[in-house]
């Protein structure tokens, strides 16, 4: 069972301000979490192989491919403002 005040301690962590009712609530909630996770060490896993991931998946990353750049004149055909043959941005506080 989870108490009280390990609930106001992992909300202090997330920096949460909790009500009485809420604090009572959540401690209710994550000490049934708590008991399915211990029911799960009962459960006999003698032969189960550990999986990643429960379906097979590969790996569809292509191979790298070295290539020259793109250059800046091509770059700055997408820029919304240029100038001088740089990015033009909005000027940020003084």
């Amino acid at each position: 069972m989870i108490t009280i005040e390990e609930v106001e301690h992992v909300a202090k962590l997330a920096r949460l301000a909790l009500t009485d009712q809420e604090k009572e609530r959540f401690a209710e909630q994550l000490g049934k979490i708590i008991d399915h996770f211990n029911e799960l060490k009962n459960v006999d896993t003698t032969g189960v192989e550990p999986l990643a991931h429960a379906l097979p998946l590969t790996n569809v990353m292509r191979e790298d491919e070295v290539v020259a750049p793109p250059g800046s004149k091509i770059l700055l055909e997408n820029a919304p403002a240029q100038e001088n043959g740089f990015f033009r941005v909005p000027k940020i506080g003084e």
